[in-house]
């Protein structure tokens, strides 16, 4: 358990270390501007001064902040997402615990995460840091709820919440997901998105009226800790993704199964940078509207639908 913790840990660490240097690199290049080209070669190297950087910074804490909270924060923000870990599996012979409840688990312990934006937000002692947390506590709370509910239909073919049991059933059914279940996985990545506070959803840390957010009072390594559990987050969910719509580490004999699941990841993330680099900022109003009176309703459809047919077919 610990070499399978400390190994996750290290590839995580240069996983998102890369992730970062990887959405600035496809950004760039959609918008036409080169991105990070300077440190290394194709400006490799870049992320990594930049990590030095904040862990060399001053560590900063306000003085009326509420100390123990303020310090507890990031690191309550990114042990749920690092856990995660645990119950994802990579390949036929690659993974964590094989548990009967991997989906619950999962979903359970990420959205601890909350908890630690909501506590670095009123901590910090600054009005725009709680105002920040606040609408990242509330995006959260309703983004996941549609998030869930486009799950809920793929355990229902499937009978189980064991994640190898949810590849295996893809692999006997011929067929990922995403095809029959092509309205759950629509909802599963726009939730998604609020659900990590990436863009157009980004608006726990506006800065046209927060400032930075729930983070404005964090520097150095404390801020390096909150962005290290967002992009940890990220290639969790996108990991998740993968594995329910996507056929986990499926794909031709040419390439091991862990490969397939990295390239499926990758390809997940892609779709976040390009949306990143298109869309605008919506409105907190829009937000919210649109996940309770369209995304949830979208969801139960998927439901009532998903489980007719699997009476139908008996």
């Amino acid at each position: 358990m610990v070499i399978y913790a400390v190994t996750v840990m290290g590839v995580l660490l240069g996983g998102v270390t890369f992730a970062i240097l990887a959405e600035r690199k496809v950004i760039g290049a959609i918008q036409l501007r080169p991105g990070p080209n300077r440190h290394g070669p194709w400006g490799l190297f870049q992320t990594i001064a930049d990590v030095m950087k904040l862990l060399m910074k001053e560590d900063v804490i306000p003085a009326k902040a509420d100390k123990p909270i303020f310090v507890l924060a990031p690191v309550l923000a990114f042990a749920p997402a690092f856990s995660v870990m645990a119950v994802l599996v990579y390949s036929s012979s690659i993974g964590g615990a094989d548990i009967n409840i991997g989906v619950i688990y999962f979903l359970g312990v990420s959205s601890i995460t909350m908890l630690g934006v909501l506590m670095g937000g009123w901590s910090s002692n600054n009005k725009y840091a709680l105002l920040g947390s606040i609408r990242g506590v509330a995006q959260m709370v309703s983004y996941e709820l549609p998030l869930i509910l486009s799950i809920i239909g793929i355990i229902i073919l499937v009978g189980s919440l064991n994640i190898t049991d949810i590849v295996n059933y893809q692999a006997e059914m011929g067929m990922w997901f995403i095809v029959p279940q092509f309205l759950a996985f629509v909802v599963y990545m726009i939730s998604s998105i609020a659900e990590l506070n990436r863009s157009p959803f980004d608006l726990p840390e506006a800065e046209s009226e927060l400032v930075a957010g729930f983070f404005t009072e964090y520097s150095g390594f404390r801020f390096a800790f909150f962005m290290l559990a967002e992009y940890t987050y990220a290639i969790a969910i996108a990991a998740l993704a993968t594995t329910l719509f996507l056929g986990g580490w499926l794909g031709p004999a040419f390439l091991p199964g862990i490969v397939w699941f990295l390239l499926k990841v990758c390809a997940v993330m892609f779709i976040w940078f390009w949306l990143t680099a298109t869309l605008p900022r919506a409105r907190v109003d829009q937000l919210m509207n649109f996940g309770w009176k369209v995304l949830i309703p979208l969801a139960l459809l998927n439901i009532v639908v998903t489980a007719v047919i699997k009476v139908w077919m008996g």
